[in-house]
């Protein structure tokens, strides 16, 4: 295979809608089109073997490459932009013509482009193996436009092993943690592993609350008063507390209940059910002279650096009837799930008595207590007497045991004893997660997030994933390492703006693991 003149390169590579008609005016000539689609990160032997049988099936050969927002491997993919991965492809000789599909799926591409023959990978031949669900979509896109997919059966190689290997981007520290993990676990391992919980029935329960976030541009100091001036540039509202947990359990959890309250006033209740998944089942209860909690963060637009948060909430317990109404319900629901996720923000939802509820009638029970600037000091783990899964970040961990410094596996041990919990989780931040399960011991690991877009509900993702992980008995080690992932994941998010999508899941772990 040869290289094409570097000037010749450049004019190879054009638009979508140019590389439509160029298509078209191909097959005008008779001649029949060949098109290859995917990341192609790592150019790599394995695709030159892929390209050359994919050329011999037409006349002309054209590549598309999924554009650097749309490639779900993890926070440090691509390791190359797709401007880099577009010159390299269209060096190739054997390339007629390249372009960046700026979508999540090829579909449209497909539609828009009309090949001849579409290649794809043998990786790819057993749809059941394609994470994404996407390939029958892409078949069908290609056959109504007149074509047929072709899979080629060249060797197959992996530009994420070779860039773990040789290219890492990561610290010594995460390579060494997943050269080891790849010894136990192979990513079909851990996709079979999540994949079993999709049955599991979930009830989900807290306090519903809005996030909004104001942006604003700094503007300077005010001339009369000591004061920064912002000018209002926009706003946007997420579901936020239980409503982002249930979003992110809906993810891969076909089934999950979620019981929580509104306000009696201004409870937004139709923005709520919009922005609940579909597969997310509510019951709404009504706090008296109470609004749907609202937390407005106000943002400066340029770096999404916070200046400073509004709470809209009443934060009193429930009055006595409504408390006990939200207890009945409990009561006789409860047992009827695997699992049971308490979300307690600490806003007045879970009185003594509906925590006593909940502890007897819940076969497992998954607990968070969240710390934050209307409850520190007040609310901390110690609320609770029975746990089956505590989920917590350090700081809430120390708070709640009154341990600013100091190792923390005794805090960890304390608890788990203090709330009879199988099974603790301890996020760390930058220092990634500690596990501890009574008799089975300790599993840690590291944090595979290099950059951070916002904290703000990277702890309710991981708790909605590694609670029904914990309830199903699955290792330490591979709760630790999905923790890991979706926190990553997670801290790329501006606010609940969207839930951990299990597709970018479950190909940040095949690019880890590989």
């Amino acid at each position: 295979m040869t290289v094409s003149d570097p000037s010749q390169a450049v004019e190879k590579i054009v638009s979508v809608d140019q590389l439509a008609e160029s298509v078209a005016a191909m097959k005008a000539a008779g001649k029949k089109v060949v098109l290859c689609h995917g990341v192609f990160d790592l150019l790599h032997y394995g695709h030159l073997l892929h390209f050359e049988e994919a050329r011999k099936q037409g006349d002309a050969l054209v590549v598309t490459i999924t554009a650097d927002a749309y490639v779900n491997k993890g926070p440090n993919r691509p390791a190359f932009t797709e401007a880099y991965r577009a010159k390299m492809l269209a060096a190739l000789e054997i390339v007629d013509h390249v372009a960046v599909n700026h979508a999540p799926t090829a579909v449209e591409l497909l539609k828009a482009v009309r090949p001849d023959v579409y290649a794809k990978g043998p990786d790819y031949k057993d749809h059941q193996a394609d994470v994404t669900g996407k390939i029958g979509e892409e078949e069908a896109a290609v056959q109504a436009g007149g074509g047929t997919v072709y899979y080629t059966e060249d060797l197959t190689f992996s530009s994420s092993a070779i860039i773990n290997r040789h290219l890492s981007s990561h610290s010594q520290e995460v390579n060494d943690y997943l050269a080891e993990l790849r010894a136990t676990y192979a990513p079909a391992q851990v996709h079979a592993a999540l994949d079993s919980l999709r049955t599991m029935r979930v009830l989900v329960v807290g306090e519903a609350i809005v996030d909004e976030y104001v942006y604003v541009d700094q503007m300077g100091k005010s001339s009369k008063e000591p004061v920064l001036a912002m000018r209002y540039a926009s706003e946007e509202q997420f579901a936020g507390g239980v409503l982002a947990i249930a979003n992110h359990l809906a993810a891969f959890v076909d089934d999950v209940s979620l019981v929580t309250f509104l306000g009696a006033r201004d409870a937004r209740e139709d923005f709520v059910r919009e922005r609940l998944a579909p597969n997310v089942r509510p019951t709404f209860f009504y706090k008296r002279e109470s609004p749907t909690i609202v937390k407005r963060r106000y943002v400066e637009s340029y770096l999404l650096s916070k200046l400073f948060e509004v709470y809209i909430f009443n934060d009193e317990f429930l009055c006595d009837e409504d408390a006990a109404r939200f207890r009945a319900h409990l009561e006789s629901i409860a047992a009827g799930y695997d699992l049971v996720v308490v979300a307690d923000f600490g806003h007045g939802i879970f009185t003594p008595q509906a925590i006593e509820t909940v502890q007897r009638s819940a076969k497992f029970l998954a607990v968070n207590t969240q710390q934050n600037a209307a409850n520190i000091g007040y609310h901390t783990l110690s609320r609770y007497s029975r746990a089956d899964f505590v989920c917590t970040n350090e700081g809430e961990l120390r708070s709640d045991s009154r341990a600013r410094i100091g190792e923390i596996e005794p805090l960890i041990t304390a608890v788990a004893e203090r709330l009879r919990s199988q099974n603790t989780l301890v996020t760390r931040g930058k220092r990634g997660a500690l596990f501890y399960r009574t008799g089975e011991g300790w599993s840690s690991g590291p944090a595979f997030a290099r950059s951070v877009t916002d904290r703000v509900g990277t702890g309710d993702a991981v708790l909605s994933w590694t609670a029904p992980m914990a309830a199903a008995g699955l290792p330490g080690k591979m709760i630790v390492f999905v923790a890991n992932v979706v926190g990553a994941q997670a801290a790329q998010i501006v606010g609940n703006r969207s839930a951990v999508d299990r597709v970018a899941t479950y190909k940040f772990i095949d690019s880890l693991l590989k």
